[in-house]
C-alpha cells in the first residue's frame, strides 16, 4: 500500500497529485479508527482479564511436584501452590484430590516450595494411591483469607480436573491445621475426610456436624506447642452435637476419630 501511495504523489499531474492526497487522506483515517477500534478491543480484553480465573503454570520441579502455580482468582488474589500431578491422568479418567496445608515453616514468604522441603505428608499421600493429585497450597497466614482461599483453590481443581468427588481428603499440620479447620467450618461438604495434625481447631463446627465429614485429629499428649487439650476439646464439642443429633456412640465413631 505505501508503494502504491508513494506512486501516486509522485505523478506530475496535478489532479492525480490532489486525488492522491485524498487517498493519502481517507487511508489515514481508516488507519487511525482501526487503531482506535484495536486500542478498544485491547482495553475490554484487559477488562475481562481482571475478571476471568486463570493459572500462571510454575517452571520448576521438586520431586515431581510442580513448583510455584499460582492461580489468579476473579477478585484479584494470587494464590501460590505446587501440585503433583500423575503422569499417568490425562482427564478420562476420576483421580482421587488430596489438599495439604503446612505449618509455619511452609507458609509461602518463608521461600518458594518450602511446604514440601521440609514436611513429608504430599509424598506419602502418594503411596496409597497412585490415582491422585496432590495440591499443597502456600498461603500467607493461618487465618479467615487463607481459609477462602484454600475453597477457592479446593474448588478450582474441582471444576477444572476429573475428579472423584467422593475422594477429596485434606490434612492440615500445625498453622495448617487451625487453617483447615476454618475451611472445615465454611465448606466441609468439600471432603470426603480430614485429618489434622499436632494443631488446634479454630473454625465452626454446625456445618461439619451437618455435613458429617469425618474428622479424624492425631496430636501428641505433651505437644510442645499446642498441647492436646485443644484438639480434645474439639473432639468433645463434636461428640456432643453429634449425640444431640441422636446418633449412637457407633454412628458416631464414623465420622468422628
Amino acid at each position: 500500500m505505501l508503494c502504491s501511495l508513494f506512486a501516486i504523489t509522485a505523478c506530475k499531474d496535478s489532479t492525480d497529485k490532489k486525488n492522491a492526497s485524498l487517498n493519502t487522506i481517507m487511508n489515514r483515517n481508516q488507519r487511525s479508527e482501526k487503531k482506535e477500534i484495536s486500542e478498544k478491543n485491547d482495553e475490554d480484553k484487559r477488562k475481562t482479564d481482571k475478571t476471568d480465573e486463570y493459572v500462571t503454570s510454575g517452571k520448576k520441579e521438586y520431586r515431581g511436584f510442580s513448583v510455584d502455580n499460582v492461580l489468579h482468582t476473579k477478585s484479584g488474589e494470587a494464590i501460590h501452590y505446587n501440585v503433583y500431578i500423575p503422569k499417568g491422568y490425562d482427564g478420562n479418567e476420576a483421580y482421587a484430590l488430596y489438599f495439604t496445608l503446612p505449618g509455619y515453616q511452609g507458609l509461602y514468604f518463608q521461600g518458594v516450595a518450602e511446604n514440601i522441603r521440609t514436611e513429608e505428608f504430599g509424598f506419602e499421600a502418594q503411596k496409597y494411591n497412585d490415582r491422585m493429585i496432590v495440591v499443597a497450597p502456600q498461603l500467607e497466614d493461618w487465618g479467615e483469607t487463607s481459609a477462602n482461599e484454600t475453597i477457592e483453590l479446593v474448588e478450582y481443581f474441582l471444576q477444572n480436573y476429573n475428579i472423584d468427588t467422593k475422594k477429596v481428603y485434606a490434612i492440615g499440620y500445625s498453622g495448617g491445621g487451625e487453617t483447615m479447620s476454618l475451611v472445615m467450618g465454611k465448606k466441609p461438604e468439600l471432603f470426603t475426610a480430614y485429618l489434622q495434625c499436632s494443631s488446634k481447631w479454630d473454625g465452626a463446627y454446625d456445618k461439619v456436624v451437618k455435613s458429617r465429614t469425618p474428622v479424624y485429629s492425631a496430636v501428641g499428649e505433651n505437644d510442645e506447642y499446642y498441647g492436646s487439650q485443644p484438639s480434645k476439646k474439639a473432639y468433645n464439642t463434636l461428640r456432643k452435637l453429634y449425640r444431640e443429633q441422636g446418633l449412637s456412640n457407633k454412628e458416631i465413631g464414623q465420622p468422628l476419630f
